[in-house]
């Protein structure tokens, strides 16, 4: 049955809501004509896998203009556009939808070997923003019979005249905004993670009581199990997920991207809401902890910096591990509250897998538009490198840029005299030193409405454009041919690692007449995009050719690994962090040619769990110091497999 606007109008009235309210689009993402120019064809269809685009349902198919306005999709006689219908209640009708089977979702046999690739490499992301928790900048279209001020989550499900077009409108946008083939597309071009924002609502009817969606829960009836699919086919494509929780009942910020459209952050100080969002991270934790591709889970996203976040993260923490023996070990992430040092300090006082989330933007504080693009790409690669580097020291590099664009104000390139490329040295900059000063990036936003017109937040139209065409842990554009991606799974897969009577010659070499922490090891050296091992290769190459040389030494003092008997308790961790590095980097290029990202607290794991009778105490930093060596020698013959 069709919904008229009067219907619709005659509801919101019964219900003391006011239709047709536009709340504005901040000037950061344009002004409100700039940012809704196209509507109509944003309607029509977004882009699909593969960069195609591919054609949603016109407006016909979820919006039916009313008879008596006289109007269609886009231009009507009376000169109303796309971009008004798209935000104007009074002149739409709904078209039922018949989703496909998706409510038997399961997930596949959990594996801890490969789990433990997916939460330590190095990460190149994307957010898969307005997909379960709505934005009206993005997707403008399901905002179209919205409530109130129709700018959140909440005012779609209240809206659309009744639950039931409500749950229509959004299970047709869940099936269809991104597909199976956007995953396949992703993994071609190297990308490895994706951060899933979702909302206590995802979660279904029974997460909604006690909060502003439980008159309306019967709309998420059927959601959770579209956001396992969506974890499902990121596994299939060998993508990890990154479960963000960001919208927390009460809302942790008020902000209309945490579901909520009153301005009112109502978590902290609320007992009820502080119990039901510890309750939704539970069950989210007992649901995904064995879920072999999901990284981790973000508590809350972009929280107000309250004095009682500490608190809350430590106690929420706490509580989450207790779970199970899997959560034990999970990663769990944290919004550092735009509080950079704080919670680098923070996870630096920790000894678990906790990951502190950074956002970078260029677009929403009065100093962004006193720069142009030039001096914020200088900025990039000076001030926030620094600060990054510096945090990520601190907290053995538990750290990430869980959100960053290419979006600059406008005035940014108005007296650039080549607009693209210094659009471009500011993408690709931040990029650069985003993966090299942090264990990996997730990108604002994969997919949105007018994708096609957007070079500043939709991933998508930004690749090979301002951001590069590729964007794989070793950088080489050749993995994504198929010929070349089998050669180097060859060379990879046919790795030795050198007896370990010359890495202990090497080490005596290296530490002659000084400790280990007096001699560190020089740090992994990088070059640019495409980082150059060269070095570290020909180091490793003179062992193989020392080989003819020792081959004849002390065989008879070796055990069938090849590593001498009657080893000092420093040779045996230097040993065993030798080849635990090397072997390390090998097993993780053999997934999708995965690099270890996480080092600090992959080395601090790996000692926990050997124990003191492998790395005997005070002997730590032998291990540590040679695990690098061993990480480095063995990437720098997976680069060199890549180069060839």
């Amino acid at each position: 049955m069709l919904v008229t606007a009067a219907q619709v109008t005659s509801l919101l009235n019964a219900l003391g809501l006011t239709s047709a309210i536009f709340k504005p689009i901040p000037d950061i993402v344009g002004d409100v004509g700039a940012a809704l120019h196209g509507a109509g064809e944003a309607v029509d269809g977004v882009l699909g896998g593969l960069g195609l685009p591919l054609p949603l349902p016109k407006l016909g198919d979820i919006l039916e203009a009313d008879p008596s306005a006289g109007t269609d999709a886009g231009h009507g006689s009376d000169g109303m556009t796309a971009q008004n219908l798209a935000l104007d209640s009074s002149s739409c009708t709904v078209e039922p939808y018949s989703p496909p089977p998706v409510l038997a979702q399961t997930f596949p046999p959990f594996d801890q070997a490969k789990a433990n690739v997916f939460r330590y490499r190095q990460q190149q992301g994307v957010n898969l923003g307005s997909w379960f928790v709505h934005e009206q900048w993005m997707t403008p279209s399901v905002f179209a019979c919205a409530s109130g001020p129709q700018s959140a989550e909440i005012d779609i499900a209240t809206g659309w005249g009744n639950t039931t077009t409500a749950q229509a409108v959004l299970e047709r946008h869940w099936d269809t905004f991104i597909n199976q083939s956007d995953f396949q597309y992703l993994a071609s071009i190297g990308i490895n993670t994706v951060r899933l924002p979702i909302g206590y609502w995802s979660l279904g009817p029974l997460y909604c009581k006690d909060t502003p969606f439980e008159p309306v829960a019967s709309v998420y009836t059927n959601s959770w199990s579209r956001v396992v699919r969506a974890i499902n086919w990121a596994g299939e494509a060998g993508i990890g997920v990154l479960v963000d929780l960001h919208g927390a009942p009460g809302s942790q910020n008020g902000q209309p991207h945490s579901g909520i459209s009153d301005g009112q952050a109502r978590l902290f100080g609320d007992e009820t809401n502080l119990r039901n969002t510890v309750n939704v991270l539970t069950y989210l934790t007992q649901q995904l902890a064995s879920v072999t591709n999901v990284i981790g889970i973000e508590l809350i996203n972009e929280p107000n910096d309250d004095p009682n976040l500490p608190d809350f993260y430590t106690s929420t923490i706490e509580t989450l591990r207790q779970t199970s023996h899997e959560a034990s070990m999970l990663p769990f992430y944290i919004h550092d509250a735009f509080n950079i040092g704080q919670y680098s300090t923070y996870i630096a006082n920790r000894t678990d897998f906790v990951v502190e989330d950074h956002h970078s933007y260029f677009v929403f504080t009065d100093s962004d538009t006193s720069r142009d693009a030039s001096q914020d790409t200088t900025n990039v690669k000076t001030s926030v490198a620094d600060q990054l580097s510096s945090s990520s020291s601190h907290e053995r590099r538990n750290i990430i840029v869980g959100e960053w664009s290419c979006a600059l104000v406008d005035s940014a390139l108005a007296d650039q005299s080549d607009a693209m490329l210094a659009r471009q040295q500011f993408c690709q900059g931040q990029e650069q030193v985003y993966r090299n000063t942090t264990a990996g990036w997730t990108f604002w936003s994969y997919m949105k409405e007018d994708c096609e017109g957007d070079l500043n937040w939709c991933f998508k139209n930004a690749v090979n454009k301002t951001l590069p065409a590729t964007f794989f842990s070793y950088g080489q554009d050749s993995m994504a041919l198929p010929s070349s991606k089998l050669s180097i799974d060859r060379a990879v897969a046919e790795m030795q690692l050198p007896a370990m009577n010359e890495v202990l010659q090497q080490a005596a070499d290296a530490s002659a007449g000084c400790s280990a922490d007096q001699c560190p090891l020089p740090a992994r050296r990088a070059k640019k995009a495409k980082r150059s091992f060269g070095s570290d290769a020909h180091r490793f190459s003179s062992i193989h050719a020392r080989r003819s040389i020792h081959s004849t030494i002390a065989r008879h003092k070796r055990d069938v690994s090849g590593t001498p008997l009657d080893l000092t308790a420093e040779e045996r961790s230097i040993t065993k962090g030798y080849s635990d590095g090397y072997l390390t980097a090998k097993i993780f290029a053999q997934y999708g040619m995965s690099r270890l990202g996480f080092r600090g607290q992959y080395i601090a794991d790996s000692i926990r769990v050997l124990g003191p009778n492998i790395v005997a105490p005070g002997t730590e930093s032998f291990y540590t110091n040679w695990f690098e060596r061993g990480l480095s020698d063995a990437e720098g013959l997976v680069s060199a497999a890549g180069s060839v």
